[in-house]
């Protein structure tokens, strides 16, 4: 069929709105009509050519809700007109990291995320094949994916929120309460707060840290962090780590969170130097993909006993905790109908990626008719 997406020609490039065939499914896979796709940092990390890509044209976007309109042979978990939250990391279940609870570490997950590849070209641009951003491609108005990257969800959700779990809310809420192991009473700094960052600050205050301080220079996102329960915020991170060594008689924060947009060497040195004794710095914001090294102190790496953890999407497992989150929505323990600041049509996408890096936002979303 004939739908609508959003694509790029090349990296560095703009974002094109163009008509797009799109296969019907085949077995495992479903078709998904749009209603809502969040606008993350990851997509415009393929834009600017920080996470290359195997295939151009591209068609982006991985943060996405819908309907199931067709599905395929030998689908069983979701039938046409459920509402469905696409999950960027497919989950396959058998794999070692599935078998172990580790979803977000799934073999199928690894083949779109690091490998921008499909076993089969699902969307083409004047018969030309065109690539699905993670196997998903949120920014179209109609797209056709794996069974094992969507998600069903409550129909009493609104799919403009539902969305957000698929990647922002819970790689920042796990962020915390996974990957830095948060406890109650904890120190935790949080540096960039965006749609992943803000979310970390809803997340370690659902651990139950009593002090979370948030860096980001953009004075708005300073005043949203407290909204959503930080306790105090600045401008930079040596204001941030003086603040948490007052606190802990000089020891340091027992976490911090690195979600700044494009992460660099010294956002993770920073972050390394901020904690105790024994204390976690969480990186799970992106960089460019050539980036290595890190200033880190090699002797506190060792004689403090400090860990340095990566995150990917939280450390969440999709079929458990994007239920869970949105569980936690309807009962007024998570907010995302604050974290939506602008949405937009498809064709205001560029616009919102303007906003996104002019600091007006927490997380634009994109709105289908």
């Amino acid at each position: 069929m004939r739908t609508r997406g959003a694509i790029i020609r090349t990296a560095p490039g703009p974002y094109e709105v163009v008509d797009l065939e799109v296969a019907d499914p085949t077995d495992g896979e479903v078709q998904v009509r749009l209603v809502a796709a969040g606008l993350c940092h990851s997509d415009d990390h393929v834009t600017v050519g920080d996470s290359p890509t195997a295939i151009y044209p591209f068609a982006l976007g991985h943060e996405g809700a819908g309907v199931v309109t067709k599905i395929g042979p030998g689908v069983s978990d979701v039938a046409v007109g459920d509402h469905v939250v696409f999950s960027f990391l497919p989950a396959c279940g058998r794999c070692r990291w599935c078998a172990r609870g580790q979803q977000n570490l799934c073999d199928e997950g690894g083949k779109v995320w690091m490998a921008p590849e499909v076993p089969r070209v699902r969307l083409a641009s004047d018969g030309s094949p065109v690539g699905q951003m993670c196997g998903v491609s949120a920014f179209m108005e109609t797209t056709t994916v794996s069974a094992r990257s969507v998600v069903k969800v409550d129909k009493d959700i609104p799919l403009d929120k539902a969305c957000l779990v698929g990647c922002g809310v819970a790689t920042g809420w796990g962020a915390a309460v996974h990957s830095a192991a948060v406890r109650p009473a904890d120190v935790v700094i949080v540096m960039g707060i965006g749609g992943i960052g803000i979310n970390a600050v809803q997340g370690a205050v659902h651990a139950g840290a009593t002090t979370v301080i948030a860096v980001d220079p953009v004075e708005f996102k300073r005043e949203q962090a407290k909204r959503f329960g930080a306790t105090h915020s600045f401008d930079s991170m040596d204001a941030a780590a003086d603040l948490a060594r007052q606190l802990t008689n000089g020891q340091g924060a027992d976490s911090a969170i690195v979600t700044v947009g494009v992460v660099q060497s010294e956002h993770v040195g920073d972050a390394f130097s901020a904690i105790r004794k024994g204390g976690t710095a969480v990186v799970t914001g992106l960089g460019n993909s050539e980036n290595t090294g890190a200033p880190i102190n090699l002797a506190e790496l060792t004689l403090y006993q400090k860990r340095l953890q990566g995150s990917l999407f939280g450390q969440c497992n999709p079929t458990a905790d994007i239920p869970a989150l949105l569980d936690m929505y309807r009962a007024g323990a998570l907010n995302l109908d604050d974290i939506v600041t602008q949405t937009y049509s498809l064709d205001e996408i560029g616009r919102g990626y303007e906003d996104m890096h002019a600091g007006k936002n927490l997380r634009g979303v994109v709105l289908f008719d």
